[in-house]
């Protein structure tokens, strides 16, 4: 199914650079975030070379808290799909995850609690590819702790390998870039990226609300529903 680069990647340890940490009651958790995991399934599967699908989002609750602020939990299922380089062969992974919004508006609850439940469950499907998506974090017998360093250090060959590899992927997503039509590379330069979803392209990346005025200028649709910037594949072809 993966190349043996691919497979080599992997299989490497977590940085534990990537690793950020919340205290939750008097627990402290260890996490990665969602950004991190979207940009690493880009770069190890390719763009294009994978998808997500949300196949279900609803609410589960919703209450006022002390301060009369509107507490949303929302629960979503999404489903990802991995292709090979040659699409010739795929594998689908599905898993579930809860967001809490949290806002003096209801609409603004809403769409917390909707964002956080998909983002959850993208990198809960993510993390059955390996240590690369953060499934090592549930391993309660490591000591996960954000650091500058790795924790420890991978033999010289898989540091030229993963060098390499990384050098390779980022000359793919330049040119990905460089051949972009002028519309699509106004968002690459905003730090955002085009990938496939089903029948359609959506938009992914940070802050992504605040550049909606160059999303829509694009021919990208809001929708409400699944709380996602998208555009027809066919719109796009035509």
């Amino acid at each position: 199914m993966f190349n043996d680069k691919q497979n080599q990647v992997l299989a490497y340890e977590l940085d534990s650079s990537r690793i950020k940490s919340r205290s939750k009651g008097n627990v402290s958790l260890s996490y990665l975030e969602g950004f991190d995991v979207i940009e690493t399934a880009n770069k190890i599967f390719g763009y294009g070379n994978w998808s997500y699908n949300i196949s279900k989002l609803e609410q589960v609750s919703q209450e006022l808290n002390h301060n009369q602020n509107n507490i949303i939990c929302y629960k979503a299922v999404v489903n990802v799909t991995v292709h090979d380089l040659t699409h010739s062969k795929s594998v689908t992974r599905e898993d579930v995850g809860f967001g809490t919004g949290i806002a003096k508006t209801l609409a603004d609850a809403h769409e917390g609690g909707a964002k956080e439940a998909v983002t959850d469950a993208i990198k809960r499907t993510l993390r059955s590819f390996g240590n690369q998506f953060g499934n090592s974090l549930y391993d309660k017998s490591r000591n996960h702790q954000p650091q500058n360093q790795p924790q420890y250090a991978q033999p010289q060959t898989q540091q030229t390998s993963q060098q390499q590899y990384q050098q390779q992927q980022q000359q793919q997503t330049q040119q990905m870039q460089n051949n972009a039509p002028q519309d699509y590379a106004s968002l690459y330069n905003l730090g955002l990226t085009i990938m496939e979803q089903g029948q359609n392209l959506v938009v992914v990346g940070d802050d992504i609300f605040s550049k909606k005025d160059s999303i829509k200028a694009c021919g990208f649709r809001w929708d409400g529903a699944t709380k996602i910037w998208y555009k027809p594949i066919e719109q796009q072809a035509a």
